[in-house]
């Protein structure tokens, strides 16, 4: 008596059982061999030339290129933050405005030039050019307004620089 018969198995059936795992473990192996290759591909592009030793060699600068540029980063960090701590006390508005002070003088040869900083804090320059000289006054600026008046000039020059983009 056979294990077939004493299990109530057609021996038939075993067989037509085997042949379907042969082919289904044929076709992964064939699954698999392309696998290996595309991996085999990969692997020569990733190495190149080289061997282990060079290919350490290459990790290794490229972590110290990383770390020069984290210092890098870090150098260029406190710079920028010192700019913009003095960018608030540089002046970065402007407003010229040129006219002619007295009627008899001509080319626009007098001026009035304010310069404010972030806060709009600063000063106007107002030059007057006549016949006998040049005549320069200085008015100061807070937060955008002057204690002593101004001239209509030096105000369009203010306007300028306040409204500086």
């Amino acid at each position: 008596m056979s294990i077939c018969d004493y299990l109530g198995i057609d021996l038939e059936y075993v067989v037509w059982g085997l042949a379907g795992v042969v082919i289904l473990l044929f076709l992964m192996l064939i699954i698999n061999l392309f696998t290996i290759g595309r991996l085999k591909k990969k692997y020569k592009k990733f190495m190149g030339d080289t061997d282990a030793k060079s290919l350490e060699e290459k990790i290794i600068e490229r972590l110290d290129q990383i770390d020069g540029l984290v210092e890098s980063n870090y150098s260029n960090k406190i710079k920028i933050e010192t700019l913009e701590g003095k960018m608030n006390i540089t002046f970065q508005k402007i407003g010229l405005v040129k006219y002619d002070a007295f009627n008899e003088m001509g080319g626009k040869l007098s001026f009035s030039l304010a310069l404010l900083n972030e806060k709009d804090d600063g000063f106007i320059i107002n030059a007057m050019h006549s016949r006998e000289g040049c005549y320069t006054y200085i008015k100061e600026i807070i937060a955008g307004k002057s204690i002593i008046v101004l001239a209509s000039e030096e105000k369009e020059a203010l306007d300028m620089a306040l409204n500086y983009k």
